[in-house]
């Protein structure tokens, strides 16, 4: 019984490490860069005013900012983040959360409408189930909406648009076809291969937003 008690009182005191390393450790970790890459964060108006001269002065060179969602949603933070982060010297990006329930040509004219001009890095589209309308059009139907979706912003912008692939939605419709840089999310471990930007972890400790955010290291050549 006694050799009992002390396994479970070591078990209990290395579950108690763990948690206390992921509440204090892993909001300040950020992985070594190697050559050619930068940090970055992903944000919309879940994480409030941010202040982007500190969020600059604390390491991160570049900044996805939401912009839409769907056929009509407008993030409510995007105009404010994409001016604030331009003048505070971050490198920008807007992105938008494809949805399965409405066509992607219409999706693409109500992105194109807010965001009226390039950023610094290509614009990204969020393909994930997670948080996602209930509809599951077959694969032939969303491979074809989405292509709608990308042809009219890669048209506009002239340059092959970032693709964030979820696992869920990866599992269910593949890898979208096309040459296009990928974002991929790997939490806390380097990803091989080819990819363009590496969401690394969704609590990281950033200066100048309050509460925990995306923190991604960008390829940028």
């Amino acid at each position: 019984m006694r050799r009992r008690l002390v396994a479970a009182a070591a078990l209990g005191a290395v579950a108690l490490a763990g948690a206390a390393a992921w509440v204090w450790w892993v909001p300040g970790y950020r992985p070594s860069l190697r050559e050619g890459e930068a940090y970055a964060i992903d944000v919309s108006a879940h994480q409030g005013r941010i202040d982007w001269r500190a969020v600059a002065r604390d390491g991160i060179g570049i900044a996805w900012i939401k912009a839409t969602e769907g056929g009509d949603f407008t993030d409510d933070r995007f105009v404010a983040n994409w001016e604030a982060a331009g003048d505070a010297g971050v490198r920008r990006g807007a992105y938008h959360f494809f949805t399965l329930c409405r066509p992607g040509e219409e999706q693409a004219r109500h992105f194109l409408r807010t965001v009226n001009e390039d950023g610094e890095v290509p614009h990204a589209v969020d393909l994930e189930l997670a948080g996602n309308c209930a509809a599951r059009p077959s694969r032939e139907d969303v491979a074809r909406e989405l292509a709608a979706f990308l042809g009219e912003v890669e048209e506009a912008s002239h340059r092959p648009t970032v693709l964030y692939l979820g696992d869920d939605w990866r599992e269910r419709y593949g890898l979208p076809t096309g040459d296009r840089p990928l974002w991929l999310r790997r939490v806390l471990r380097r990803p091989s291969g080819g990819w363009y930007a590496w969401q690394v972890q969704g609590r990281a400790r950033v200066d100048g937003v309050e509460g925990p955010v995306d923190l991604d290291v960008v390829r940028v050549g």
